[in-house]
């Protein structure tokens, strides 16, 4: 396949980059198992590799293909989405400040509170783009989007941030687990690195975990993180970076698929009696509806949450009563999920305990709409 500008991604990915390598020609990749490579009569590399632990060749189909999804320079693989994360904080220097939303992933945001107390790095929480551009008043370092942000889908502006950052004199961070570069590529709006929690739509089939950074540039930056993941051996084995990029090849269809059938079941149920909202981006009611529609070319993402009348007891009859989505925590993969988001976050939540987070998978869309429909039936009937 002829690697060139005028393929879409979507070629792209589902022939993982058309690498065909010799002797025998794979449409599939072989699986690198090799953990250490052999020097020259010289000393010198003439494979290029020394050591696995951040150089395996298993690494690099993923993380071609990534790169070039999402325009960047460079991508790297990590063991998981919050080991990417953490070494992008690890790359900070001491003294350094971080400004990161209040809504975002839960395990990252309390990893961040200590991480900042323990390293001596300030770190200040925003709640709104007016609030962004008031703590930017004064420099920073770094500035962490995620958007549309966990588990309630606030929407931030990532063009507008990257001006507002860069003129601090920070780099903007953006994580874009939800909408993927199926909708959304971060890095052309202006950051300067975006992350994945691999684990969910990239892999799609809740059997790896995995984590992913791209950069815009190869620079002292992007060499810090680098060290960060080689120093301390957050990296994947050969079999799972294996399955990730097998995932990838199904990206488009699946994502697609599955944002559309978010949007039909938030579209039935944004005003049903039983709720008291439906939080989608792609509603025109959502708040953040029309940046949405500006940065999330082709669909809206297929996460949504759902606020139930009668508050904590109320959702919680509702997620037992499901038959077809699954009562698990997670999100991104081809079967549908339902999560009683705030009391799994637990003490000092911002999440609404009457709030269900869903994560809508592959299956047909009436057959969901149908389960949720029996489940708020089944729940209001007690």
């Amino acid at each position: 396949m002829q690697h060139d500008d005028t393929l879409s991604p979507a070629t792209l990915a589902a022939q993982g980059m058309g690498a065909t390598p010799m002797p025998h020609r794979d449409i599939v990749p072989p699986i690198h198992m090799a953990t250490t490579f052999e020097r020259a009569n010289d000393g010198s590399l003439p494979g290029g590799r020394i050591y696995a632990r951040d150089a395996s060749p298993a690494y690099d189909p993923a993380e071609a293909l990534l790169c070039k999804l999402e325009g960047g320079a460079e991508a790297a693989l990590f063991a998981s989405g919050m080991a990417a994360a953490s070494a992008v904080l690890l790359a900070l220097k001491p003294g350094a400040r971080v400004v990161a939303p209040h809504d975002m992933y839960w395990s990252l945001r309390n990893w961040m509170i200590g991480f900042s107390a323990n390293w001596q790095v300030g770190l200040d929480f925003y709640a709104d783009s007016a609030d962004l551009a008031a703590l930017l008043q004064r420099p920073a370092d770094l500035v962490w989007v995620e958007t549309p942000a966990n588990p309630t889908w606030e929407i931030t502006d990532i063009a507008r941030a990257a001006e507002l950052a860069h003129a601090a004199g920070a780099r903007l961070v953006v994580d874009s687990t939800v909408p993927t570069p199926v909708f959304t590529r971060p890095l052309a709006l202006g950051a300067d690195v975006v992350m994945h929690s691999a684990t969910k739509y990239l892999n799609g089939h809740s059997d790896v975990v995995a984590g992913v950074l791209v950069t815009r540039a190869k620079d002292d930056f992007w060499t810090r993180i680098k060290t960060a993941r080689a120093a301390g051996g957050a990296v994947l084995g050969p079999f799972e970076a294996w399955l990730l990029n097998r995932g990838l090849r199904t990206l488009f269809p699946r994502v697609r698929t599955a944002a559309a059938s978010a949007l039909r079941i938030a579209q039935h149920f944004e005003h049903h009696p039983a709720l008291l909202a439906v939080r989608y981006p792609g509603l025109p009611a959502h708040p953040g509806h029309d940046i949405a529609c500006r940065q999330m070319e082709g669909g809206f993402g297929a996460m949504l949450s759902l606020r139930v009348k009668g508050g904590e007891a109320a959702a919680r009859r509702v997620a037992g009563a499901v038959r077809i989505f699954r009562r698990a925590t997670s999100l991104g993969s081809v079967e549908s999920l339902i999560e009683h988001r705030g009391p799994m976050e637990g003490p000092g939540t911002r999440c609404p305990l009457d709030l269900l987070r869903l994560s809508v998978g592959i299956e047909d869309t009436d057959d969901l709409i149908a389960d949720l429909e029996q489940a708020l039936q089944k729940a209001n009937e007690r």
